[in-house]
């Protein structure tokens, strides 16, 4: 008995180890990033068609919860959500030059209606100007009409013909929510694009995502727009990933799809329009910036599972032990509280490697000693921190736990986010700096210049930051005085 018993302690220690041993270390983000999709249990990579993935449950219910904040924001800012189609047909598609060629090699087109050949091909949507503006121009007749603030959250499809990456490059994008809005004016268009960028960064506050927020250069904005404003977030490796964009378009989608409005004076004058995105990026980002060696560190707001309670059981005092813990649950769901309790027969080692794998905030542990004292051990998913806490006032424990720790994680990650921008003055020392994070560097505003920098560094030039201090120095391609910086880097 002694020895089996003995033998079983062993291999159920030595079957801890090797679970544990499943996930890479953070250190190395790629196969990190790669692995904890899928024993996270974020997405299934396994369907059959390159670049199209599965939403796990646990997956969806962080996208859930973070898209309810993206609804939130917009909802209490003027925007209503709508849902336009999903098929274009290629005579609409079509119209808009530049904005087509910067598409025209990703669309995904339909050709027949079962066996028999469409007379207009429709093209599945890469994004959903070309489908929404010919509404906007039987919607709009007179300034009256105007602003018009709609967005959806929709599936798009690109045929991505680079490296695809789950959450990251997709040829199906499942959720990507896209504002569209038409102005009188060029300036009320610029303010809504602000505007934007501001709900943007307040939806990436709520989840602890701190970015970087520039201008990109002209050749490298929205193909058909006069402008481009990109939030940026820097990933555990120093490269960056575009997790938001607002764009002018000023009267260019008007003129093509004829949107006007009659003005005060009877005149027929062009809307001016934005449109702005976010897409499942945003979750890439939130398991990226927060994750950790033992798995997925969730901000309270978007974890599915926000306390587990784990009743620490000897034969002696069971039922009460679990009694306890039955109450706990009940008063933290009662106070609106996401938890379950793990009464399972895992040893306890394999119980908080499995809720910490899934990222769950915090960990409350039952035992009768606890009991005998009227409180409970709570730790904490992000810190590991581990407090004594009274039974009796569980619920506001949690909550001012929970609370700390989106402040905390939104700390923590800008702190890294700072460490990671590298002031340069020479091309050499942005192409050292760009190894391990995000360079910045006088830059004259010129496209000559800015193409031969990018070309010399093997970056990109992602934009001119939105916040500048005027006080920058010389170009290093041209030499000349800029009081402009901008930020370069690796990109996803």
């Amino acid at each position: 008995m002694a020895n089996n018993s003995g033998n079983e302690k062993g291999n159920v220690k030595q079957a801890e180890t090797e679970k544990e041993a499943v996930l890479p270390p953070k250190s190395n983000f790629s196969e990190w990033f790669n692995t904890i999709i899928d024993i996270g249990k974020i997405m299934d990579v396994r369907y059959p068609v390159k670049g199209l993935y599965v939403w796990y449950p646990f997956g969806f219910g962080i996208r859930k919860r973070v898209y309810s904040i993206i609804r939130d924001v917009l909802d209490n800012s003027g925007h209503e959500e709508t849902l336009f189609p999903l098929l274009i047909p290629e005579n609409e598609f079509m119209k808009e030059a530049e904005h087509i060629k910067g598409f025209e090699n990703e669309v995904y087109w339909v050709t027949r209606g079962g066996m028999s050949p469409l007379d207009v091909n429709l093209a599945l949507r890469p994004t959903s100007e070309t489908a929404i503006y010919p509404m906007y121009k039987l919607w709009v007749r007179s300034h009256a009409d105007l602003p018009i603030k709609l967005y959806q959250i929709v599936n798009t499809f690109r045929y991505e013909t680079k490296h695809t990456r789950p959450l990251i490059r997709l040829r199906e994008i499942t959720s990507f929510k896209e504002a569209h809005t038409v102005h009188a004016t060029w300036d009320e268009a610029k303010a809504q694009v602000d505007e934007a960028v501001m709900l943007y960064t307040e939806i990436y506050r709520k989840i602890s995502i701190p970015v970087l927020i520039s201008q990109r250069p002209d050749w490298d904005k929205f193909p058909g727009g006069d402008y481009t404003i990109a939030l940026d977030a820097v990933m555990p490796d120093g490269k960056t990933l575009q997790i938001g964009t607002a764009h002018h378009l000023g009267t260019n989608f008007a003129k093509t799809y004829d949107i006007t409005y009659e003005n005060e004076n009877g005149e027929q004058v062009l809307a001016n329009q934005t449109c702005y995105g976010i897409s499942e990026r945003s979750i890439a980002a939130l398991i990226s910036l927060h994750g950790d060696d033992k798995g997925l560190v969730l901000p309270p707001v978007a974890a599915p599972i926000q306390v587990v309670v784990i009743p620490v059981l000897f034969k002696q005092g069971a039922e009460e032990v679990m009694a306890a813990c039955n109450t706990v649950v009940d008063s933290l769901k009662k106070a609106g509280i996401r938890v379950e309790t793990d009464a399972s027969d895992l040893r306890p080692g394999a119980k908080y490697y499995k809720w910490e794998l899934k990222g769950v905030c915090l960990r409350i542990e039952i035992g009768p000693k606890d009991i005998e004292k009227k409180q409970a051990v709570l730790v904490r998913r992000d810190t590991g921190q581990k407090e004594f806490v009274p039974l009796d006032n569980i619920v506001g424990e949690v909550n001012a736990r929970l609370s700390a720790m989106g402040n905390d994680l939104y700390a923590a990650a800008e702190k890294r986010q700072n460490e990671f921008i590298l002031p340069c003055k020479t091309l050499e020392e942005v192409k050292t700096s760009i190894q391990k994070g995000v360079a910045t560097i006088p830059w004259c505003e010129s496209e000559v210049c800015g193409k031969r920098m990018e070309e010399e560094i093997g970056a990109k030039i992602l934009g001119i930051p939105t916040k500048q201090d005027g006080v920058a120095g010389t170009c290093p391609v041209c030499g000349n005085n800029t009081p402009k910086i901008v930020y370069v880097a690796k990109t996803y």
